[in-house]
């Protein structure tokens, strides 16, 4: 007998084994000569050399259908054991960015949203302008997670000014942690939908995905990274130089702002305005703008946005 020990490094545990363990009773049932005990992210099986390489060839590939998916269904798991997976994994939906939490499918659902991506694969510096629900920030970090994902970035950066939205928030108790966490949890929220928990809790733990404010920005050199900056209306000039200059070697930056919600004092320019004026014709660099019509969220902040635009 010989034992061989596999170690799921790139996915969740929890999703590979299932609600209270039910994939890895599943696949006992179909390995019937093999003892596999499951801790953990760690399988271990005992067996013939035979059946555990056959073992170890499924394995992988099931591995690989729960990376993508972010699930493992029982079919999925039958078909993939038996050897009869061929179109298990291809990708039948237009406009497929990944597959988040329990398998579903993030696209890019308006025109402009599938501009921002196919502008991603030939530009290195992305602006995505537009309103509140028209997507820019969820597809930006959707684009950054399938970088990961396919391991064509080592981390993703995200970042943010802390910038009040016209009230003070006043003391904010806790670490350093627990004081910007309120400025930053729309871009939690995104990563919520697209990383299984577990697994994001490793990410942030292991500096995978850093989320910061904008000021920890200063002095660093950013490279095989995807960075993110969101609200970028609500920078000064020299922030969004100051982070701009930040990119490194096979890095991509994506800003992305509203520039009908600023924050900042009446007398101080928008650095995304600014910049936006300055760089918009460099090569390299691509300007998206998302009107109404890229709106997503309930039909009724469509309408919004437009009453406020005819009251303007």
């Amino acid at each position: 007998m010989i034992e061989r020990i596999f170690i799921l490094e790139t996915i969740d545990p929890a999703v590979f084994c299932g609600a209270a363990g039910c994939n890895i009773q599943l696949i006992k049932t179909l390995y019937p000569k093999l003892k596999i005990i499951a801790r953990g992210n760690t399988l271990k099986a005992i067996g013939d050399e035979v059946e555990l390489t056959a073992f170890e060839e499924r394995l992988h590939a099931l591995e690989s259908y729960a990376l993508k998916f972010n699930i493992l269904t029982e079919d999925a798991i039958r078909q993939i054991v038996k050897g009869q997976s061929e179109g298990l994994m291809s990708d039948k939906l237009d406009n497929l960015i990944i597959y988040g939490i329990n398998g579903r499918p993030i696209t890019a659902r308006s025109e402009n949203q599938q501009r921002l991506v196919r502008e991603y694969e030939t530009n290195d510096m992305l602006f995505a302008i537009g309103p509140a629900g028209s997507g820019k920030t969820y597809t930006a970090i959707a684009l950054a997670v399938r970088a990961l994902k396919n391991k064509e970035v080592r981390k993703i950066i995200l970042s943010r000014p802390a910038v009040e939205a016209g009230e003070k928030l006043g003391f904010l108790p806790g670490d350093m942690k627990e004081k910007i966490d309120p400025y930053l949890q729309p871009l939690y929220d995104a990563l919520e939908d697209m990383i299984p928990a577990a697994k994001l809790k490793e990410y942030i733990e292991n500096k995978v995905i850093q989320i910061a404010p904008l000021a920890f920005m200063r002095g660093r050199t950013l490279s095989d990274a995807i960075i993110i900056l969101d609200e970028a209306q609500n920078t000064s000039r020299q922030q969004i130089k100051m982070f701009l200059t930040r990119m490194g070697m096979n890095a991509k930056m994506i800003i992305t702002g509203d520039i009908t919600q600023i924050d900042l004092p009446p007398s101080q320019q928008s650095g995304l305005i600014h910049a936006i004026q300055i760089l918009k014709n460099i090569p390299g660099i691509a300007l998206i703008e998302l009107g109404k019509k890229d709106i997503i969220r309930h039909k009724l902040v469509q309408r919004i946005v437009e009453a406020y635009e005819k009251e303007k």
